[in-house]
């Protein structure tokens, strides 16, 4: 199986329109498998998250590498590397209600930005999952914040 630092590069090289073009081509594979394809990136799980579009008001859907911690969900907006935000992570902070689908479980929660330690904490057990985030981090404009997000159920 590939290691963690090739999915984080294979990702990083599709740049914004190539990770939007395989969300897109993801997301309906996704549910109608409930999740058996298109539900991993090397070891690390995919969740779909459906947030409110800031400008739009629609509903839009991307899939993203997750952490569960004793169910606390986690989601890290790096956007593969790429210096742009991901529209998902702009969403929530426009929005913090969401939605999420894991398998087939669809389940609404609120989006907070971790700070301290619990985000120091959630940053190394997402790394510990996939190493892709330390990846990432290092190839980032340093004015560029990555937001690591708790989803707390409603």
């Amino acid at each position: 199986m590939p290691s963690d630092r090739f999915w984080a590069r294979f990702s990083h090289t599709l740049g914004t329109r190539g990770l939007r073009w395989t969300g897109r081509m993801n997301v309906p594979l996704y549910r109608v498998s409930r999740g058996r394809l298109g539900g991993k990136v090397g070891k690390a799980p995919v969740l779909l998250l459906t947030t409110t579009g800031r400008r739009s008001g629609e509903k839009r859907t991307a899939p993203v590498v997750y952490l569960d911690v004793a169910g606390r969900l986690s989601v890290i907006n790096t956007n593969a590397g790429n210096a742009k935000l991901p529209a998902w992570s702009l969403n929530l902070q426009a929005n913090p209600e969401a939605e999420v689908e894991i398998g087939g479980r669809r389940m609404r929660v609120r989006a907070r930005a971790a700070e301290g330690e619990e985000r120091a904490e959630l940053w190394r057990k997402h790394n510990e999952q996939y190493a892709g985030f330390d990846s990432y981090e290092e190839i980032l404009p340093e004015d560029r914040p990555i937001t690591v997000f708790v989803l707390d159920p409603r």
